[in-house]
C-alpha cells in the first residue's frame, strides 16, 4: 500500500466487518466509529423523495462535481456520505476513489425514485430485485462502501406499516444474495422517520431470525430546531429508546432547517450523553435546493459557493471528538424483541411472515406452464384494467397465486412475478374456469386482444421450481434461490414498473384503490467492524 495516504490505507485494511453488537469499529485497531456524515445529492427531499419526472442525477457517475465538492466535504471532516439513488451501469471508479483517498465511506440506498417500495401498494418483486442487486453488484468492489439502505421511511404513519413487511423482503434478499454472491459482508439497513411508529418499526426490522433483519438502523430526525436542547427536542427520550438496540444505530439525516439554523445538536449528538447509543449521523444535506437545507450552492457556472449552514455547521463538527469504547472490552449484551403484532391501538400491519424471494427463473416457468397467456407490450392501463376485472370476489377467484397480503402473511408463490406475468396467470386461471364450467363462453382467452393462447411447455429445469410452487395454483413455498445476478437489471423501463400496477385488495368485496406515493429508497447482536 506504499504511496496511499493514511486513510486509504486505512479503509484499504478496513474493507471487511463482521456483526455482533450495537457499535461500528476500525478493524485495524479496535477503536470505535463515529458517523460524520453529509447527505449528498441533489434535487432529493428530506425524505429521500424527489419531484417532478422521477429522474435522478448520480453524484458519484459525475468526476467534476466530485473533484470540485470532495475538498469541501473534507473540510467539514466528513467521514460518510449518503447517496439516495446511484445508476448501477455508471461507472464510480473515479468518484469511490477519491472519496477513498479522502478517508470518507458510502452508504447508498437501494432504490431510485420509479423503482422503489411503493409505501401505497407495497411489492417486493423481480424489477425491484434486480435493481437493488444491480446496486449491490455495482457497489460491492469499492471497500469503502459501508453499507445500503433498502428503504428510507416507506412506512410513516400507522396506516402503511404493512410496507414494511416488503421492505424487510428486501433487507432479507439483499443479504441472501451479498452472500450467494461470495461479495465481502456489507450491512443492509433501513431509514425510518421521526413519528409513533418509530420503536415500532424499530423492533420489526431488529426481530426475528438473523438473515431478516437489518445490520444496521437510521434514523432520519429533525426535532431539534436553532437553539433547542437535549431535553426539548426528545433526543433524551430517542437515546433511552434506542439503549437497548442490538444493531448500530444512527442519525441517517438531521439539521433542522428552522432559522436560524445553529447545529447546536452536533455538540449533543456526539456528547456523553448519546455517544453510548449513536454512532453519530448524517447531516441533511451537502447541496442547496429549494427546501433551504443546504451547505452549499452549486450555481449555474458548477461552482461550488460556501453558505451561511456550511461555516455554523463545520464550527461544531470540527469541535466534534466523541469518547467511544475498544472493540476489545466491548462485550454487547443487548439483543433483538420480540417483533411486534396487534399494537399502535390495532392498527399495526406488518406480519412477521415476509414475502416470497423474487425469481425471474419461477416466473418464466410459470408463465411457459400456461395456455392463456397475456399479450406482450401491453399498456399500464390495459395490465390495470384487466387486473381490476380478474381480481374481484364478484367476477371469481383468479388472483389468488399472484396476491400478497402483508398483514395476514399470505403470499402467492408468483406475487413476486412482473405485472405482465401476474395477468399471465389471472388470465389462465380465468380461461380454466370458464373451460370447466362455462361452455357458453366461446372466447374465455381473448380479453379484447389482451390474451393469447398457447401450448403449455414445462422443461425439465422447470418442473422442481414449479412443483415447490405449488404448481398452477401457486400456493407453495420455494426454497430455490434464484439464479443469477442483479446487474443487468439497473435502468429497467418496462411497462408495468414496479409501484404502478396494483393487485386490488377487497374489504367486503368493494374494490380499494390505492393513490399512489413513490419513494426512495432500507441481526442478532452486532459489532461492525470496518
Amino acid at each position: 500500500m506504499k504511496g496511499l495516504t493514511l486513510a486509504s490505507r486505512l479503509l484499504a485494511a478496513a474493507a471487511l466487518y463482521a456483526t455482533s453488537g450495537s457499535k461500528f469499529f476500525y478493524k485495524t485497531n479496535g477503536t470505535e466509529f463515529f458517523m460524520k456524515g453529509v447527505a449528498y445529492q441533489q434535487d432529493f427531499s428530506s425524505n429521500g423523495t424527489i419531484s417532478g419526472d422521477k429522474k435522478y442525477v448520480d453524484p458519484l457517475a459525475d468526476v467534476d462535481g466530485c473533484t470540485r465538492d470532495i475538498p469541501l466535504l473534507q473540510q467539514l471532516q466528513t467521514n460518510t456520505i449518503r447517496v439516495y439513488a446511484l445508476d448501477p451501469t455508471a461507472d464510480h471508479t473515479k468518484c469511490m476513489q477519491m472519496l477513498q483517498d479522502a478517508g470518507i465511506y458510502l452508504i447508498a440506498d437501494l432504490g431510485e425514485p420509479a423503482t422503489s417500495i411503493n409505501r401505497a401498494d407495497p411489492e417486493w418483486n423481480t424489477e425491484l430485485y434486480d435493481r437493488y442487486t444491480a446496486v449491490v453488484d455495482a457497489m460491492q468492489k469499492y471497500s469503502n462502501v459501508l453499507g445500503f439502505f433498502a428503504g428510507n421511511e416507506v412506512s410513516n404513519s400507522a396506516n402503511n406499516t404493512v410496507a414494511s413487511a416488503f421492505v424487510k423482503a428486501a433487507v432479507r434478499d439483499t443479504k441472501a444474495y451479498i452472500t450467494r454472491m461470495k461479495y465481502r459482508s456489507i450491512g443492509v439497513g433501513y431509514a425510518t422517520n421521526d413519528d409513533d411508529t418509530r420503536t415500532l418499526l424499530a423492533e420489526y426490522f431488529n426481530c426475528g431470525p438473523a438473515e431478516q433483519a437489518i445490520d444496521f438502523w437510521g434514523y432520519n430526525i429533525y426535532s431539534w430546531c436553532s437553539d433547542s436542547s437535549y431535553h426539548a427536542s426528545k433526543y433524551d427520550i430517542r437515546t433511552e429508546e434506542f439503549s437497548t438496540y442490538s444493531v448500530p444505530a444512527f442519525f441517517a439525516e438531521y439539521g433542522c432547517v428552522q432559522t436560524p439554523r445553529l447545529f447546536t445538536e452536533v455538540d449533543a449528538l456526539f456528547g456523553k450523553n448519546m455517544t453510548p447509543v449513536w454512532s453519530g449521523g448524517i447531516v441533511y444535506m451537502y447541496f442547496q435546493e429549494a427546501n433551504g437545507y443546504g451547505l452549499v450552492n452549486v450555481g449555474d457556472d458548477n461552482k461550488a459557493t460556501k453558505l451561511g449552514a456550511f461555516s455554523t455547521y463545520s464550527s461544531h463538527i470540527v469541535k466534534a471528538d466523541p469518547t467511544g469504547v475498544n472493540s476489545a472490552s466491548y462485550n454487547p449484551t443487548n439483543s433483538p424483541k420480540a417483533c411486534p403484532t396487534d399494537t399502535l391501538g390495532g392498527s399495526w400491519q406488518a406480519n412477521s411472515t415476509l414475502p416470497p424471494t423474487p425469481n425471474e427463473q419461477l416466473c418464466s416457468c410459470m408463465v411457459s406452464n400456461l395456455t392463456c397467456v397475456a399479450n406482450g407490450n401491453l399498456t399500464d392501463d390495459t395490465i390495470q384494467t384487466n387486473f381490476d376485472y380478474l381480481c374481484d370476489p364478484g367476477v371469481g377467484d383468479y388472483c389468488g397465486g399472484i396476491s400478497a397480503n402483508g398483514t395476514d402473511g399470505d403470499y402467492g408463490a408468483y406475487s413476486m412475478c412482473s405485472p405482465q406475468e401476474r395477468l399471465s396467470w389471472s388470465f389462465n386461471a380465468f380461461y380454466a374456469n370458464q373451460t370447466a364450467n362455462n361452455p357458453k363462453n366461446t372466447s374465455p382467452c381473448e380479453f379484447k386482444g389482451a390474451a393469447k393462447k398457447q401450448t403449455p411447455n414445462l422443461a425439465d429445469s422447470c418442473k422442481a421450481l414449479v412443483s415447490q410452487a405449488g404448481g398452477l395454483q401457486g400456493t407453495g413455498t420455494v426454497t430455490s434461490a434464484p439464479t443469477g445476478t442483479g446487474s443487468s437489471g439497473g435502468s429497467a423501463t418496462s411497462k408495468g414498473a414496479a409501484g404502478s400496477i396494483t393487485i386490488p385488495r377487497f374489504d367486503f368485496g368493494i374494490l380499494q384503490l390505492a393513490l399512489y406515493v413513490m419513494v426512495a429508497g432500507l441481526v442478532g447482536s452486532g459489532m461492525v467492524l470496518l
